[in-house]
């Protein structure tokens, strides 16, 4: 292995704040993985964290044993509110620091919909596991009060269920039992058919394993998949100082009343049921999500899912080429490279997605705050695309590119 190797880069920043945006960097080259090309995703970085698209990052590109490259830097907070918005309202609006706030690799992000699959989809197929329930039991055997419904928890994890996409309960129900009771009655009108993105279904199925395991999911997490794969920092409710947070929209639609969602949960559901939810309600930092990801690059050792179970995740697959899934995850992520085939990949709504590629040993795991202050869907989509066809030039060694196997 070559020698570790740290750099800071340092740009002119965003039109507000105006003071320099740094740009943390480590990089070490591993066996058959040449370091040449960082430099370059270094600079694209941070020319992206001038613009403020996005505020700010924290990377990791890794194999099953070490981590790569790892970067983090920008504004963990940039803003009280949208530009031309309304000024917060509230007592805690008028204590929040002036000043922006550094992102580094401390930082937590809100996880938005990664946790789907960093906490929902692990907790469901460690029961399944454990002979507690089956992946293919109906969602509505493990939901009391819910109505007769065909619907199966894998049918769920494939968003194969028939159930909306989302709603927004938080305007519409008084207060947590009342979202729950709207949402199972979802269940009624649901048949399984063509793959269609559902939050309902993983909040379906975050309270399935509550029900079943007889604790709540913030107690599960912690204790059956964050202890064991040693993520000391990620979990749901983060009890850090606000300044190790980083800010997500303000002004935005998901809250019934302007502000700064900032140490909160962004999702307006997540955020209505208390914080936590099977479908978003994790924050974590960029070095427990490298653990998570790598572990999953080493089925014969993860500490949490045998590699069975990993095989029973990643063999049931459903729907055209452009939204084939598996179980939990998305599969052929076409607009960010020519990743293999056996690639698996989700994105979260605050800017944040993990990719891992087992025939490279490889995954990127990308944290950032892109919908602060404001969203910016289409330049969000157009980074993430641009960071991942960086990462996969990184990768590629040997003539004409070839990608060399890494278990030779």
């Amino acid at each position: 292995m070559g020698p570790l190797e740290s750099s800071r880069v340092t740009g002119n920043g965003p039109a507000e704040p105006r003071v320099p945006t740094t740009l943390a960097v480590t990089y070490q080259e591993l066996p058959g993985r040449p370091a040449d090309h960082y430099p370059v995703i270094s600079q694209f970085l941070m020319r992206q964290l001038a613009g403020a698209i996005p505020p700010g990052l924290a990377m990791e590109v890794r194999s099953s044993a070490a981590t790569a490259y790892s970067a983090a830097g920008g504004w963990a907070k940039l803003t009280e509110s949208a530009p031309g918005s309304a000024s917060p309202a509230g007592p805690t609006s008028r204590v929040l620091p002036q000043a922006p706030v550094p992102a580094d690799t401390g930082t937590l992000f809100d996880l938005a919909s990664l946790t789907k699959v960093v906490a929902t989809l692990p907790l469901v197929l460690l029961l399944h596991q454990r002979r507690r329930w089956s992946v293919d039991d109906p969602v509505a055997r493990w939901l009391p009060g819910a109505p007769a419904s065909p619907v199966t928890i894998s049918d769920c994890l494939l968003h194969i269920a028939g159930l909306v996409p989302f709603r927004q309960y938080y305007l519409t129900c008084a207060g947590p039992e009342e979202i729950r009771r709207a949402v199972i009655a979802e269940l009624a009108a649901a048949a399984v058919g063509p793959v269609s993105y559902s939050d309902v279904g993983f909040m379906l199925l975050g309270w399935a394993v509550e029900n079943c395991a007889g604790e709540s999911l913030a107690t599960l997490f912690a204790r059956e998949v964050a202890r064991p794969l040693g993520m000391t920092s990620t979990g749901y409710l983060p009890a850090a100082p606000r300044p190790r947070i980083a800010a997500t929209e303000a002004d935005g639609d998901v809250r019934t009343r302007a502000g700064l969602v900032w140490g909160d949960v962004h999702d307006g559901n997540a955020f209505a049921l208390g914080g936590t939810s099977g479908h978003a309600g994790l924050f974590g930092t960029v070095a427990d999500l490298g653990r998570f990801a790598g572990a999953l690059l080493r089925p014969d050792q993860h500490p949490v899912l045998s590699a069975e179970t990993i095989a029973l995740m990643t063999s049931r697959q459903t729907g055209p080429d452009q939204e084939a899934r598996v179980l939990g995850w998305r599969v052929r992520p076409e607009k960010w490279g020519s990743w293999p085939d056996g690639t698996i990949w989700h994105t979260g709504f605050t800017g944040t997605s993990m990719l891992i590629a087992p025939a490279l040993d490889a995954a990127v795991v990308l944290l950032t705050n892109a919908i602060h202050p404001v969203r910016r869907a289409a330049e969000t989509a157009e980074f993430r695309a641009k960071v991942h066809q960086e990462v996969l030039a990184a990768l590629r060694t040997g003539p004409g590119g070839a990608f060399p196997d890494p278990r030779r």
